[in-house]
């Protein structure tokens, strides 16, 4: 009997015994592929969006250089103004994912920014609380797609084991923009003006124009995907596409069209729901300590200077950059994600013990580093653990922007955790962030053991029998329901 012509064609949505980028290739090449990449793409996709990853730092430290003051804010104020980014990023956040996979990273990434940086400019000049709302609202609906754009564009370029470490290359940018923003302010505070700017004004103007900068530059140099990178010869493109290939279960195409069956499957994977309810979490203590610690170290250094203050907030972000690069750099060693980011949360939580307990100057400050120590870890490793767990591009594009969707919830929660009458020592907002620490935890180890159990239950199933009398189309629509897909721990 002739096989029908369908038949090749549906072997290769079959389980095979080995995920090897291509039968040619080894794993020399590989490594040498995946060095070739990260030396050529991080450059320009980093610089595009990390002065825009200094959004919620800048905020702190202009409101300790006078912002309130300016604009009369009073009682609730500040938090109504940090509260009107959150709500725009919240609503737009999947539709910024869905347009970044329409029209291209290499287009909507340099885009956005480039948009995020003229509106940040607009901030300088704002001259009531109405106003800053309405740039803020603005400010939000750019920002958006920057995260999901970035670690979806990634997870075209890079294997499931590789993806959390170059990830973080690209996070590290939220800390260090933080602590090189304190360090900026410091400076820009020296100076007297900046055209017809004074004090606040100057921080935003200055890095909206570097945004600006980047974001044109970015145009150029960042490319959209493996098939038009012009820097790789036509055998280095066919591996990048086949490593990518290699661990899609169930699927024969790396970019596909926008479906909304994979769209919706990408955002109801259970490994899509827990993580991105974690990050939920981690974003109330992520975007406090960004919006908050040039306060915090206010209330616990009362008489330093404003510059003083500024500066005191660096440390933390240096700590906090360091462990961002180092649990993404473990998890990549060990090929594990799901325990890392449960063994996140005890850090965060004695910090904030430290906070409650305490009330001792170097107490609460050393608490500071041990907070910023892991909290800011779970970007890359949230994003990238459901990279690893999402087999679809259009799948992956709706589930990493569900996760930064509910990252930025948590993000409006952060912006009413530490409120004027709870200060000097913020009970109500140490208490809160030591519960969503603690919940971290929880659900991250919960999960951990519902994956080991569910994996060891998909062995006991036949592929064959199963995929029986489905079409091409079909199988390659299971996604994670495929019964060769294993989660990835």
């Amino acid at each position: 009997m002739e096989p029908s012509p369908a038949q090749p064609e549906r072997a290769r949505l079959l389980p095979t015994s080995t995920a090897t980028p291509s039968s040619n290739s080894t794993p020399s090449q590989n490594a040498s592929c995946a060095g070739s990449l990260t030396s050529t793409l991080f450059p320009p996709s980093p610089s595009s969006t990390s002065s825009a990853s200094s959004t919620a730092p800048t905020s702190g430290n202009a409101r300790i250089a006078g912002l309130d003051k300016d604009l009369n804010l009073k009682g609730y104020d500040y938090n109504i103004i940090l509260s009107t980014f959150y709500i725009s990023y919240i609503l737009f956040e999947i539709p910024a994912t869905v347009l970044c996979k329409w029209i291209g990273p290499g287009w909507f990434l340099p885009a956005t920014s480039l948009a995020f940086g003229i509106v940040s400019i607009a901030t300088a000049f704002c001259e009531s609380r109405a106003a800053i709302c309405g740039v803020r609202f603005l400010l939000g609906i750019f920002e958006a797609g920057m995260l999901p754009g970035i670690a979806y564009y990634l997870s075209r370029w890079y294997q499931r084991a590789e993806l959390t470490f170059r990830l973080s290359l690209y996070m590290v940018m939220a800390p260090l923009a933080g602590a090189f923003g304190g360090l900026l302010a410091s400076a820009i505070l020296t100076l007297d003006h900046f055209g017809t700017l004074h004090r606040w004004r100057m921080i935003f103007a200055i890095e909206g124009i570097v945004t600006i900068a980047l974001s044109l530059i970015s145009f150029v140099t960042l490319t959209d995907r493996p098939e038009t990178a012009r820097w790789l010869t036509q055998e280095e493109k066919d591996l990048c596409i086949a490593r990518v290939k290699s661990e899609r279960v169930g699927t024969t195409e790396v970019i596909d069209g926008i479906d909304k069956k994979k769209l919706l499957r990408g955002m109801l994977n259970p490994v899509t729901l827990e993580i991105s309810l974690i990050f939920l979490f981690n974003n109330i203590t992520v975007q406090g300590l960004a919006f908050f610690l040039p306060t915090i170290v206010s209330t616990i250094y009362p008489t330093f200077s404003t510059v003083q203050k500024q500066l005191y907030s660096v440390p933390p972000y240096a700590v906090g950059a360091f462990f961002t690069l180092a649990f993404p750099g473990l998890s990549w060693y060990l090929d594990r994600r799901q325990v890392l980011i449960g063994l996140s949360a005890p850090m965060v939580m004695t910090g904030y013990i430290m906070f409650l307990a305490s009330k001792v100057a170097k107490i609460r400050y050393a608490a500071t580093f041990l907070i910023a120590s892991s909290a800011m870890v779970l970007g890359p490793m949230s994003n990238a653990h459901i990279s690893a767990n999402v087999l679809s591009d259009t799948a992956r594009s709706s589930a990493i922007g569900l996760n930064v969707m509910c990252g930025n919830i948590g993000g409006i929660i952060s912006t009413w955790s530490y409120l004027p009458w709870d200060s000097p020592d913020y009970h109500i907002g140490n208490g809160l962030n030591l519960a969503a620490a603690s919940m971290i935890f929880i659900v991250a180890f919960t999960a951990w053991f519902w994956m080991k159990w569910d994996n060891k239950r998909r062995e006991d199933r036949s592929i064959e029998e199963e995929l029986a009398g489905m079409s091409e189309q079909e199988i390659q629509d299971l996604d994670w329901k495929h019964p060769a897909f294993r989660w990835r721990t």
